[in-house]
């Protein structure tokens, strides 16, 4: 793939342009079928009747190719790492100890309210505990 021009390039050379944007988001690049058709790695490439090699890209494909770089890097290591000990830590406390495991509510706005209190009261907690340990200089 060619970011600067947004083509594909083949094994051969050729260029594999732009041609149009489906509903789900991909990209498709095609090639020209005249020029594959006297190409010596045509078998190798597709199997297609109409001798056009097709390549789908999402639009989102960079950043996700940045993402899957970025998840892989020591810092970011170091970071997932601690997520047990402190994201993963609260969700487990609002379940074991704020009744998160199940609820009695029925639809999406009733649960929100639900977990938008529970976790309100988990932050008084911490809060209130802060304060309780260290004196507040007001």
């Amino acid at each position: 793939y060619d970011a600067h021009f947004d083509c594909y390039i083949c094994p051969n050379g050729q260029i594999l342009s732009y041609r149009t944007t489906t509903r789900e988001g991909y990209k498709q690049y095609a090639s020209d079928s005249e020029v594959c058709k006297s190409c010596s790695f045509l078998d190798n490439c597709t199997q297609s009747q109409n001798h056009t090699k097709q390549i789908h890209r999402h639009i989102w494909q960079d950043y996700l190719d940045e993402a899957d770089h970025l998840r892989l890097t020591e810092m970011n290591k170091d970071i997932y790492a601690k997520r047990k000990e402190t994201i993963e830590r609260v969700f487990a406390e609002a379940k074991e100890k704020h009744g998160m495991r199940w609820t009695k509510l029925r639809g999406l706005k009733k649960v929100s309210m639900q977990a938008m209190l529970t976790f309100a009261a988990m932050n008084l907690k911490k809060l209130a505990n802060w304060t309780w340990k260290e004196p507040c200089p007001a």
